[in-house]
């Protein structure tokens, strides 16, 4: 073969292979597009680590002191720590562990693995009675179907054994992961004695324990080795049921008692409450069902609910199965709109393709578009890259640029064929013009989304199958450009083309006007340009900047945040007055209630709570339509009923979790300094109008029933401190004293004092105490009970107490164009704050930092690769800043499409406007090579730049017109209506800024004149 090698005409010479490619393609595609996994949005990396350690009757203080700070300072020797943040109550430590957010997703493990491994090295400073600590890794998993079981006339044990039936009926079901039940209450057989009574016997309870757990106790009797057996010996003595218990006489200071005689023996229920379930109002069990990683969500969602249904018919009448979270109809949903938004860009695509092309020219096109979608399934199965948002949406936004290089390839094509050369001869030549300027602007295109692809933050992560899908199709594209479009077009075109003749039409006539006056006054449209561009900056402070938008689901989040010394009682007096109004009405489909604790992760970016007495969630699913009506009548209800109770609504999130928009952090060493400063910042804050209700993450001061025991007195009545605390404990919370063996169920024996003598403090006054010769003993006899104020629960972060003010807004005004304005008044009170002590802004404005910033730090790479591709291609630096000056000018249009739709600058927003500077470096790179192929085939350099722009106007103009408008499917959407906007603007004023400001640029930069016309 002679000259350089020629894709197209190797093809042309293969037809039969080439054919035999296609056939593959497509069929591999149909596969791969049935056997790709479908999901809502695509999953990313929550890291962060749960660690739980609990003491039991020690104080805020000593818990702080000597289980939460020992953590983290160990955990401050690991290289990837971000932060640690803690959560401390009397006798309970939690330690958050936040990575940073550039932390590999593949990385995480063997990170989780040392922080195992360090905690345990310090396992021996931890003080004795702690338990744990537990480590959680697995904070993230998605539990995306969840059903609730409820029961009418049964009681709560009743109930669960249904529920673990159900559990153990689905295990068989393909794809199932995780299964966890929620607001199940555990039994327990509550031994109720009256201190009193057994004071006036002279009977400690403590051996009345004593005694119970020694009958239970489970301990080997031996194994006899008789000959050729071996016979295990075993005792009886073991409780199976409170009626046992009742009947154990005891022998105490030399009498026999029942133990019906001296307590009052009851089953029930955990008592105040585990963390409570509801639905519709309903006590119920939740059984909360994940999938396994990487499976169909909705094949998976279709088997589990024929299997659910099978269950419901064997159920017993009044016990009901219903559905409070179905991620397999939420995906089916999704996926569909987005595969219709899918086919209408096709069809927006394949329309411009026809008008523009005609039917023959346009079917090649046509038949690329398969093609390419065939290839990209086949990718996306093969990178484990699931149907979900952000790939649809890559697709879509590719439709609109992978047609460009079919549309180059035939458009040249076509203008070979008008010149009388064969088909073969047409496409041959297509590939020798065109195919490296196309791949050149290919890999320009690409490179403009590198950003996307190596943003290693957790949004990075999010977005990443933007960045691989349109990689993907743009290269593929090319591919099919240049070795199948040419033997397609073969086939189709016909050789009966007539070359254009007579004068151009109107819209012709007006553009070669447009572009001589432009190449005449070249300054003039310099300058009106740049003016223009100045301008766009300038009204860039008018576009509202977001970092992700609230998802359009159905769902509203009801946060309930009692004052932090509230009981659970409390909490759920609170619950059962806002669902009473939630009854009958006509815009809420159903609802599920979390009491003592927040949602379980139903959805990835949700912003999970810690289990707390004083707090509740609501998740309301409304009537779509009504969503935004009805967020705003239980805000104002909220605000008028439920005074003196923390209360947000919103939407669910998309995107990395966020919580409250506005978030700000006051630490420093002393809790009642940080306490001060942060009521002051928050009377600040309050001062703007559009900051809503102010909450803090922790605040105020409970009560604490102080008991000062005279050591000395104590000693001498031969009690301690300890003796005094278990017997304490056994009145007021209960002490364990053994455990029934019930079925499946370990059920708690504990004891605890009649409900007169511990319902309020002021019985424990008057408390009776056997001390051990059997005198009974008042309290007040060799100890004061005196109240006072205690902190119940600190939060610190870095070692540092941390108070978190968190707010809603008010208005329509985006979360960080708020924090802009509040910026010079927090800025004045952080200066004034005594030294050690400052303030940090979280939410929304931090977690958009945290994305962006690894976006800055790859933008360097993206613009090296594109001067690169260019400077391949170009050979000449005055060329490469020819072209690259359009790219920035794509803002202008930006900033049109933005401004007057009031469309917010976000995160995905931001994300097109960088790959759009790649998608305008390609036609420009386009246009300055045709200009060089003219000028090297004897053009001037007027007629030159004159003839490749009139030449390449067709191809520019629908290659812009494809790729606009096949994005106004997802205009719509509130997740890429941004990005959309952003990019259709931009797209529409570069494209015409390409056709006439950089033609007008090229002949100013080489000072080329129009020549004159000689007179005849």
């Amino acid at each position: 073969m002679k000259g350089p090698f020629n894709l197209s005409e190797w093809a042309l010479k293969h037809q039969s292979f080439i054919w035999y490619l296609m056939f593959v393609a497509l069929l591999m595609g149909v596969f791969s597009y049935f056997n790709l996994g479908r999901e809502e949005d695509p999953s990313f990396t929550i890291k962060t680590m749960v660690i739980q350690s609990k003491w039991p009757g020690a104080t805020q203080e000593e818990t702080l002191k000597q289980i939460t700070d020992r953590i983290e300072k160990k955990l401050e020797e690991l290289d990837s720590l971000d932060y640690v943040k803690s959560y401390t109550r009397p006798g309970e430590s939690t330690v958050y562990v936040y990575l940073r957010d550039t932390t590999s997703a593949k990385d995480i493990p063997e990170i989780w693995y040392q922080v195992r491994k360090k905690i345990n090295d310090i396992r021996g400073q931890f003080p004795q009675g702690m338990q744990g600590p537990g480590f959680n890794d697995e904070f993230g998993d998605v539990f995306g179907s969840i059903y609730a079981f409820t029961a009418d006339g049964l009681t709560m044990r009743q109930l669960r054994d249904y529920v673990e039936q159900a559990r153990a009926e689905i295990r068989g079901v393909p794809g199932l992961g995780k299964i966890e039940m929620v607001g199940q209450q555990d039994e327990v057989i509550y031994l109720n004695f009256s201190t009193r009574k057994l004071a006036a016997l002279g009977i400690d309870e403590r051996q009345v324990l004593q005694s119970l757990q020694s009958q239970n106790a489970v301990t080997p009797a031996g194994v006899i080795e008789a000959g050729p057996e071996r016979i295990s010996v075993r005792t009886s003595g073991q409780f199976a049921s409170e009626k046992d218990l009742a009947e154990v006489n005891l022998k105490l200071n030399d009498r026999f008692y029942r133990l019906a005689d001296i307590a009052d023996i009851s089953r029930g229920y955990v008592d105040p409450s585990a963390p409570e379930f509801r639905f519709n109002g309903k006590t119920a069990i939740g059984l909360a069902i994940a999938m396994q990683k990487g499976g169909n969500v909705q094949a998976f969602g279709k088997a589990l609910h024929a299997r659910m249904e099978q269950l419901t018919a064997d159920l017993p009448v009044g016990v009901g199965i219903h559905n409070v979270s179905d991620q397999a109809v939420v995906v089916e949903e999704a996926v569909g709109g987005f595969t219709s938004a899918l086919f209408e860009a096709v069809v927006i695509v394949l329309v411009v393709s026809f008008i523009s092309l005609g039917v023959r020219a346009g079917l090649v096109v046509a038949c690329s578009i398969p093609l390419v979608l065939a290839m990209v399934f086949v990718f996306m199965e093969y990178s484990g890259i699931t149907m979900q948002r952000i790939s649809l949406g890559a697709l879509i936004i590719a439709l609109g640029l992978l047609v460009d290089d079919a549309m180059i390839t035939v458009e040249m094509m076509v203008t070979r064929l008008e010149l009388g050369e064969t088909k073969e001869q047409a496409a041959t030549f297509a590939y020798t013009s065109t195919a490296f300027p196309m791949l050149t602007g290919t890999l320009v295109t690409v490179a403009g989304f590198v950003p996307i692809g190596l943003n290693a933050s957790s949004a990075g992560e999010y977005t990443y199958t933007l960045f691989a899908v349109i990689a993907c199709a743009m290269l593929v594209s090319w591919v099919v450009a240049v070795l199948f479009a040419p033997v397609i077009g073969v086939h189709i075109l016909s050789t009966n083309v007539k070359p254009h003749e007579g004068e151009p039409g109107r819209i012709g006539r007006a553009f070669n006007s447009g572009l001589l006056w432009c190449m005449r006054n070249r300054w003039w449209a310099i300058g009106i340009t740049v003016l223009c561009f100045v301008l766009a900056l300038f009204c860039m402070r008018f576009v509202q900047n977001q970092f992700f938008p609230s998802s359009d689901r159905p769902e509203i989040l009801v946060d309930l945040n009692l004052p932090q010394n509230a009981s659970i009682a409390e909490t759920r007096r609170a619950v059962d007055k806002l669902e009473a109004t939630l009854k009958d009405d006509p815009d809420i489909v159903r609802w599920s209630t979390y009491i003592g604790q927040g949602a379980i992760r139903f959805y990835l970016p949700l912003d999970q709570q810690l289990q707390n007495p004083f707090y509740a969630q609501l998740v309301i699913v409304s009537k779509g339509h009504s969503r935004e009506a009805m967020m705003h009548k239980l805000r104002e209800r909220l605000r008028n009923d439920f005074v003196g109770i923390g209360s947000y609504v919103q939407a669910l999130e998309m995107g990395p979790p966020v919580g409250r928009p506005i978030q700000y952090r006051v630490s420093g060493k002393d809790i009642d300094q940080v306490r001060r400063h942060a009521i002051d910042l928050a009377t600040e804050l309050d001062k703007n109008s559009h900051i809503g209700e102010i909450i803090y993450d922790w605040n105020e001061p409970g009560k604490v029933l102080r008991i000062d025991i005279a050591q000395d007195k104590a000693r001498q009545l031969g009690l301690s401190s300890q003796d005094v605390s278990e017997l304490l404990n056994g009145i007021v919370s209960g002490a364990q004293v053994t455990q029934v063996d019930d079925d499946i169920y370990l059920i708690n024996v504990v004891g605890r004092a009649v409900d007169a003598e511990r319902g309020t403090p002021d019985t424990l006054q008057n408390l009776q105490i056997v001390s051990p010769n059997g005198t009974s003993i008042p309290l007040l006899a060799f100890a004061t009970v005196r109240y006072e104020l205690e902190q119940p629960l600190v939060w610190r972060r870095d070692r540092l107490p941390t108070i978190t003010i968190k707010a809603a807004i008010r208005d329509d005004i985006q979360p960080t164009d708020l924090v802009k304005v509040l910026k010079p008044s927090i800025d004045a009170f952080a200066a004034k704050l005594p030294v050690g002590y400052k303030v940090a802004t979280g939410g929304t404005v931090e977690e958009s930092g945290k994305a962006q910033g690894p976006i800055a730090k790859v933008v360097p790479l993206m613009l090296f690769l594109m001067a690169t591709f260019l400077m391949i291609q170009l050979h000449s630096v005055q060329k490469l800043f020819l072209v690259a000056s359009v790219a920035p000018l794509g803002l202008i249009g930006v900033v049109l499409a933005l401004v007057p739709t009031g469309t917010p600058m976000g995160f995905v927003a931001i994300l097109g406007i960088l790959a759009l500077i790649g998608i305008i470096i390609r036609n420009s790179v386009i246009l300055v090579t045709q200009i060089d192929e003219y000028e090297r085939n004897g053009y001037a350099p007027w007629d030159a730049v004159v003839q490749a722009t009139e030449h390449r106007r067709r191809p520019i103009l629908l290659t812009a017109a494809a790729a606009s408008l096949g994005m106004i499917p997802i205009a719509r959407e509130v997740f890429w209506g941004p990005m959309a906007y952003a990019m259709i603007g931009g797209i529409v004023v570069a494209t015409l800024l390409t056709l006439l400001f950089l033609p007008a640029l090229y002949v100013a930069w080489y000072k080329i004149r129009e020549p004159k016309k000689e007179v005849q």
